[in-house]
């Protein structure tokens, strides 16, 4: 039987070989895992983003503390519709002025803004901000209805309307607005 012996020249090439293969996969290796990393990272702030927008979408609602119509002179509809608002409880700060109010009735169905001119929104308690920041604040949004961007008309006795209101998170508000039967003799009516 003849077996040669390795020389120690010949292990040291093995030794080496396999010192480089496994430097080469613990580097690959790094460099997966800091792919994974950051992907995830990226992936946790996405869903922190979400979160954050559907918690919004879901707590950030108004309540309508009143609603009333003014009356036109000769007492056969209503011309402005007033809503006084507030926010619902847990909502953060809703800002009016960057709301959206869908209107719809039997004769339009407009999406209007604050900055056209049958929307106002006023401040009961006398500053100019339009933004609900607590529970006491109070903003009066009043919708022209006779302006020709929503009914060109008044709301006649009887008809109905409805009114949605989404703020700047995308939380949706719906009112309906319906005019008594009777208000010949009425200025103000309950809506």
């Amino acid at each position: 039987m003849n077996v040669t012996e390795p020389q120690d020249g010949d292990r040291g090439q093995v030794g080496i070989g396999t010192l480089i293969i496994f430097i080469a996969m613990v580097l690959v290796a790094a460099v997966a895992a800091g792919v994974l990393i950051n992907t995830a990272g990226m992936l946790e702030a996405k869903a922190s983003d979400t979160s954050t927008d559907a918690q919004s979408q879901v707590s950030n609602h108004i309540v309508a503390v009143s609603a009333t119509g003014e009356v036109n002179a000769d007492g056969t509809g209503v011309n402005r519709v007033n809503l006084t608002l507030m926010q619902a409880a847990g909502a953060g700060d809703i800002d009016l002025s960057k709301a959206s109010f869908e209107w719809v009735s039997d004769s339009a169905a407009v999406t209007l803004s604050h900055d056209d001119s049958a929307v106002s929104l006023i401040n009961m308690s006398g500053d100019s901000n339009t933004t609900l920041n607590d529970r006491s604040d109070r903003i009066r949004v009043s919708i022209n209805v006779t302006s020709p961007q929503v009914e060109g008309t008044h709301l006649a006795e009887g008809e109905e309307a409805m009114l949605q209101i989404v703020d700047q998170s995308g939380a949706k508000t719906l009112y309906g607005v319906n005019v008594p039967q009777s208000i010949s003799d009425e200025e103000y009516v309950v809506v």
